[in-house]
């Protein structure tokens, strides 16, 4: 579709985008036809409601789906009441449909509604749509569903709406030859014979196949628990799979576990399985309530928008975020693995058991999964990959990051329609949830709260949930005011600085909103946050005394501390706030953190010092030098995370003053000067017995002196690309090198290169591989490879793939701006292209957050004035935000970043 000027919005009330409550859904039967071959789909839908008020019309959600006659059967009517699609009322905006009846049903009254439905697969990667794979050179389509949040109705007219939960027996017909999936185990399978099935409940397809001569089939599946519509999963295709089992500690049942995909990747889905295999478990002893299904799935899908969905036993998600080559496994790859699959396990308790009541609570599935699954459990695990110092960064940064914008939003921030609801599955909704509630588990106590985390599970399940039952069941084993120490957190958007001023017999604290673009104006620093200040200090023996018991719940705030011996606050990083301390202090704790042994704080508090410094800076609250100086005092640091953290903290400053060429090359010198020796004291070769620290560190290291054009690096990774390129052998590519070989290559390449990547991009062995093709085919520093590549983009590329090649633009600072005026160009194709589904806000993020100029600000707002954006909102002010906040950056520090970086260049 062509996107025009911005409509009039129909409605401000949020009601008018929820269903009537005059009738409830109690159960679905839902049979569904897949035709791969010709990309088709029908089915029949009967629908048991309750009628909960007197009611003489009925609604539900219907999106792009063809329906035929309606009936209506109740004990209010003498016969079932049939209509033809043409009675029904449609409302295309909030994808609803009302059908009047001839009766009014008394309260209390039972009601079915029968539907048929039809509609292509298409390849829109929402509601139930078909992903395409190669088999012997030609094309092939399997089936699979991605409701959430609100594309159930894309497949089936429901009641769309995570309130509205209902039980759900799924019939799947399809050809013979195809693999059926759902959400419970199949009750039976056997041929379908149209001429048999001519009268009864599935005479409908009987018609449709009357006088083929290909076999079909009928799955029927077990009934499911009560559940929401998001959830719901099915697929169809010629689906391999790999199999194991877990033994459930609370009642010794022993239930099966598959992992699904097309049969030529099967063979790299075991590390997924195995994860999935070991968590389980876990999260039944920790929440103690037993997994309640009978089996539980995934399926990988070739293609698909999210990175993976947390369907009720059928695990739905990316190659990317599921295959693991076994014979070459990149650690990045498998810590990303674990991570994912963990995370939607979780899920199975988070969201699915137990469901947020509108999507207003999204984070109370998002948040939590995101903590449980990808740090608590995780942990135990895989305790080898950090996973609690990963957050900070991994999590925490990044939430901070984004909340330091006057376009943030509260986690809990209302939800009125569809557009708003694809909008806030992002970082607050994750990152800053899991934040949060990680500072509240360290302040309560783990085991007190996951104690409480469990009752509040306990007390709603198969049922819905909002914030203030979760703070009821840790209120309960804790004895604290949860709400009075968390709302503010949560209702609110924003976090605090702290500002730390050394008085007389002690420090003065203070409490302020931080704001990416400077300090905050009265008006947007109105919130007081209750903080957890987690004070460390030595001792009387010189050893770390943590005091977990000070809160800031003021405005400001005296402690009596001995300020001639070394102290921070936030130990370990944990509290979701930043820290300003005076240049003397802060040098003084660098000191500290950096000593070799017998340091007073941790690694995790050497990140977060690290990662504070750059955005103190970039709100102009201490000078940029001081982020230089305090790295240059972790030299001799000897942590993987530390210096992916200083990695990161350079890359920042890098990719804002990247038009500033003299800048940029002082930086790299840095940068070569801090990496270079790392890769000559580790080489390019990974052993099997290296620990998963010294593998990721050689890999930074590598990346980073690459990225700076170190030349003897990049003369190393340009041999081992021509190799593969003349030879074929990529034995000299290490899976963990891959993506900076194939981008080194591209940035000294031309047209053998950007041919080799092409094919990699549609060949290559593994999903990695096709990822890293994609970063390195943006990657060229030559306009003709620049246009190859978006012409390549139009028209090979898949419609997931696109906000990679977005991504990998942004990151190519010669075609930064190309990207963007390639965006506006293509605007109504691209957004036909993605409208439907969450990768609309990423490709307009990638294509302008990376400028840095007040011209281009003003350029990038003016473009969008005659734009719909209802769909990207969001997005688009909070990348405004970023293009402002970057130009005030530069325009306050480049004096006092180019005169520390020329005055150490002189003394060096």
């Amino acid at each position: 579709m062509s996107a025009g000027p911005i409509p009039e919005k129909s409605t401000t009330d949020p009601t008018e985008f929820r269903l009537p409550t005059n009738v409830k859904p109690t159960h679905y039967d839902l049979t569904v036809r897949t035709d791969l071959e010709k990309c088709k789909f029908d089915g029949v839908v009967e629908v048991n409601l309750d009628v909960k008020k007197d009611t003489d019309s009925i609604t539900f959600n219907t999106a792009e789906l063809t329906i035929g006659a309606l009936t209506v059967t109740s004990s209010s009517f003498n016969e079932p009441y049939v209509q033809p699609a043409s009675a029904l009322t449609i409302d295309k905006a909030t994808e609803r449909a009302t059908l009047k009846l001839p009766v009014t049903l008394p309260e209390g009254s039972t009601v079915q509604l029968k539907v048929p439905f039809e509609a292509d697969l298409t390849g829109g990667l929402m509601g139930y749509y078909r992903s395409a794979f190669q088999k012997d050179g030609e094309t092939k389509y399997y089936s699979l569903t991605q409701f959430e949040p609100t594309a159930a109705r894309r497949a089936f007219p429901c009641w769309d709406e995570p309130l509205l939960k209902a039980t759900y027996a799924v019939t799947l017909i399809s050809r013979g030859e195809t693999t059926n999936l759902s959400n419970m185990p199949a009750l039976s399978e056997e041929v379908f014979d149209p001429a048999a099935s001519s009268s009864g409940p599935f005479a409908w397809a009987a018609e449709k196949l009357a006088g083929t001569s290909e076999e079909w089939k009928i799955t029927k599946f077990e009934t499911t628990p009560p559940m929401s519509t998001y959830i719901v999963a099915y697929a169809n295709g010629p689906f391999a799979f790999l199999e194991s089992s877990y033994t459930s500690p609370l009642s010794g049942k022993v239930r099966p576990l598959r992992i699904y995909t097309t049969p030529d990747v099967i063979h790299q889905a075991q590390f997924a399985l195995d994860v999935k295999e070991k968590v389980l478990p876990l999260y039944e002893q920790v929440f103690d309530i037993e997994y309640p299904l009978p089996k539980l799935d995934t399926l990988v899908a070739t293609d698909f928008d999210s990175g993976a969905m947390e369907n009720w036993g059928l695990i739905t998600g990316r190659t990317v975020a599921y295959l693991l080559d076994p014979e070459k496994p990149d650690i990045s790859a498998k810590k990303g693995i674990a991570s994912t699959q963990s995370h939607e396990v979780a899920h199975m308790w988070f969201g699915n058991i137990t469901t947020m009541a509108w999507w207003d609570y999204l984070y109370l599935n998002e948040g939590f999964a995101s903590l449980m699954g990808e740090v608590i459990i995780l942990d135990k695990v895989f305790p080898e990959f950090k996973v609690h110092a990963n957050f900070i960064t991994s999590h925490l940064n990044r939430a901070l990051n984004l909340d330091a914008k006057l376009s943030s939003h509260p986690i809990e921030v209302a939800c009125p329609d569809a557009n708003m609801i694809n909008q806030i599955f992002d970082s607050l909704s994750y990152a800053k949830a899991a934040s949060v509630l990680r500072m509240l588990s360290n302040f309560v106590g783990e085991d007190k709260f996951l104690k409480g985390v469990s009752i509040y599970l306990k007390s709603h399940l198969y049922s819905n949930s909002v914030t203030d039952d979760l703070w009821e069941g840790i209120k309960t084993t804790t004895g604290v005011d949860i709400p009075k120490i968390m709302n503010a957190w949560v209702q609110q958007m924003g976090f605090p600085v702290v500002t730390v001023t050394e008085v007389e017999g002690g420090i003065k604290v203070r409490q302020d909103r931080f704001l990416e673009s400077g300090p905050a104006l009265p008006k947007d620093n109105e919130t007081i946050w209750t903080i957890p200040l987690s004070l460390v200090s030595a001792g009387p023996d010189g050893k770390p005394v943590i005091d977990n018991s000070l809160v800031l719940d003021t405005r400001e705030k005296t402690i009596p501390l001995d300020t001639s011996k070394p102290f921070k606050l936030n130990a370990g990083t944990v509290g979701v706030y930043r820290v300003l301390y005076s240049p003397e202090r802060l040098a003084a704790i660098a000191k500290e953190a950096a000593k070799p042994e017998g340091s007073l704080f941790t690694f995790e508090d050497r990140i977060g010092l690290i990662n504070d410094a750059p955005a103190l800076a970039k709100a102009g609250l201490i000078k940029v030098s001081s982020v230089l100086t305090l790295i240059e005092n972790f030299r001799n640091e000897t942590e993987f995370l530390v210096w992916a953290s200083i990695a990161d903290c350079l890359e920042v400053l890098v990719s804002t003053w990247w038009e500033h060429k003299e800048v940029v090359d002082h930086l790299n010198e840095l940068r070569r000067e801090l990496f270079v020796p790392i890769v000559k004291r580790l080489g390019y070769e990974y052993a099997d017995h290296e620990d998963v620290d010294t593998k990721e560190l050689r890999t930074r290291a590598i990346v980073q002196a690459a990225n700076a054009e170190e030349p003897s690096v990049v003369e190393e990774l340009k041999n081992r690309f021509d190799h593969f390129l003349t030879t074929g052998d990529d034995s000299r590519i290490p899976p963990d090198l891959q993506t900076i070989i194939y981008k080194v290559a591209a940035r000294h390449g031309g047209q053998a290169q950007w041919d080799k990547l092409a094919s990699l991009y549609t060949k290559a062995p593994t999903p990695s591989a096709v990822e890293a093709a994609m970063f390195a085919l943006t990657s060229f520093q030559e306009d003709k490879y620049a246009e190859q590549t978006f012409e390549f983009i139009d028209k090979q590329s898949r419609d997931q793939d696109l906000l990679y090649f977005f991504l990998g633009f942004r990151s190519n600072f010669k075609y930064r701006k190309f990207l963007a005026e390639k965006f506006k160009e293509s605007y109504d194709k691209y957004y036909a292209r993605t409208e439907g589904n969450f990768s609309l806000q990423y490709i307009v993020r990638f294509s302008y957050e990376g400028l840095s100029t007040m011209k281009d600000y003003k350029e990038t707002e003016e473009f969008f004035k005659t734009k719909d954006t209802s769909k990207y909102d969001m997005t688009l002010k909070q990348t405004l935000d970023t293009i402002s906040s970057k130009a005030l950056w530069i325009e306050r520090s480049t004096t006092d970043l180019v005169d520390w970086l020329e005055k150490r260049q002189k003394s060096s």
